[in-house]
């Protein structure tokens, strides 16, 4: 790692201990990650355990309309804008997963996988009006980041991601290129720092 890359994630957290479940949470890439693939990126995780671990990317927009790939969900208009297809990761890129908003007071878990509070994973191959809860909006994922057992925990420890609490907007932003950014800028602090470094370390 370079000598002026900057804090790592466990003094940028203060040294508290992150949960051993990350479901619901974001890893937002640090400049020491090192993989040019994930540079930038921020993931909500969809699933973490002791068998690995595997997440969406939330700012990576590809072109491709939604609605030419789902018939079952054109009519609806549930697309989050910007109305395409994200690129979530380079496992299983054919494979379509869809994270869905819902106001429903109630959710029936055994039919509704919640990921954080009001998002959860939705079937698509389900037509919208067959969904256990009303969806509000839906986004889809190409792909997906995957991590086996140990992996991600090894790359917390080297720095490679910063994890930070996820709210609705970040999974649904209208401004995904920004993404990385603005959830830095929010933390406040050494992070707030963190979201103006440049790409590259020798840009000023």
């Amino acid at each position: 790692m370079p000598d002026d890359a900057p804090p790592s994630r466990a003094e940028d957290a203060e040294d508290a201990d992150e949960p051993d479940d990350l479901t619901g949470r974001l890893l937002v890439a640090s400049p020491r990650l090192g993989d040019p693939n994930f540079e930038r990126t921020v993931i909500i995780v969809l699933d973490h355990g002791p068998e690995g671990a595997l997440g969406v990317v939330l700012n990576r927009p590809t072109g491709l309309p939604v609605d030419e790939i789902l018939d079952p969900w054109r009519e609806h208009a549930l697309a989050a804008p910007p109305g395409v297809v994200f690129r979530g990761g380079p496992v299983s890129p054919d494979a379509v997963i869809g994270l869905a908003r819902t106001e429903a007071d109630e959710i029936d878990e055994s039919r509704w996988r919640i990921v954080l509070d009001g998002v959860g994973t939705v079937d698509l191959a389900v037509a919208p009006d067959e969904q256990p809860v009303v969806v509000c909006a839906v986004r889809m994922f190409a792909g997906y980041a995957g991590w086996s057992p140990d992996q991600l925990e090894e790359e917390l420890a080297e720095g490679a991601w910063i994890v930070i609490d996820a709210v609705i907007d970040d999974v649904f932003s209208p401004e995904a290129d920004a993404l990385w950014h603005d959830v830095l800028q929010r933390q406040g602090g050494k992070l707030a720092w963190l979201a103006s470094y440049p790409p590259h370390p020798s840009v000023n």
